[in-house]
């Protein structure tokens, strides 16, 4: 079974009293709940635990890493991002979601700011399968329609994506690339854009079928590792 570790920043649910009547136990035991019913194993992990919850014995076990951070990117040790960054490389999914595009690992990851433009005002986002074949667009129709969100637009400063899943289109008239993956070495990324803490975007089902698509889709073979380093010995002789 797929061994996911949701990570989140856990600052928000205990400082605001609106996500904290949303998500009582945190954001990240609503994606585990929400993951568990496809049928995925979850733990979770929180910033200020020890080394923030992401031990190099946790890592090591861990398929795929879900991240969601916002208010305190700063907060996140370099050491464990290395941690992290090193377990990328080696094959470990990762699922970087809403505002943590702004999170040291995304931002290394892509080597660009990641910035955006965004606006807190209830916004009305449809979400549109740009690729319905993509197995992360599984079971999902041709839009996810979420009542209120915050809106993030254009330009969003990341690399191309290697494929675009989602486009959203918020009601304001911004749209924005929320659907993103990405290969770095043998791992797997998708960003996904929804999710804002004071709305229950986590509790929709359509939302947490395509993070537990993502889980799947991320986690799939690898292929072999690749070797590097000096060769002394020719595969051909003169």
């Amino acid at each position: 079974m797929t061994k996911v570790t949701i990570w989140n920043e856990y600052r928000h649910e205990l400082t605001n009293p609106t996500a904290a009547s949303i998500y009582p136990q945190g954001i990240h035991q609503v994606i585990a709940s929400g993951l568990q019913a496809h049928e995925l194993s979850t733990s979770t992990a929180t910033l200020d635990e020890a080394e923030h919850g992401l031990t190099e014995e946790v890592l090591q076990n861990t398929d795929v890493l879900i991240w969601w951070g916002h208010m305190a990117h700063d907060e996140v040790r370099d050491e464990i991002v290395e941690l992290v960054y090193t377990r990328v490389l080696e094959g470990m999914g990762l699922i970087v979601l809403h505002s943590g595009h702004y999170s040291k690992i995304f931002k290394k990851l892509m080597g660009t700011t990641c910035a955006l433009k965004w606006r807190e005002a209830d916004e009305k986002e449809r979400l549109w399968v740009v690729d319905p074949a993509h197995p992360i667009a599984a079971g999902i129709g041709e839009f996810i329609e979420l009542e209120q969100e915050e809106m993030y637009g254009e330009h969003f400063d990341i690399p191309a994506p290697d494929e675009l899943v989602f486009v959203s289109w918020f009601q304001g008239g911004e749209i924005f690339r929320s659907g993103c993956t990405y290969k770095r070495g043998q791992g797997n990324i998708f960003y996904f854009r929804p999710g804002h803490e004071t709305y229950p975007t986590y509790h929709n089902q359509d939302v947490i079928r395509v993070i537990a698509n993502a889980v799947k889709w991320s986690a799939a073979g690898k292929g072999a590792a690749p070797k590097y380093g000096h060769v002394p010995v020719p595969l051909e002789t003169l």
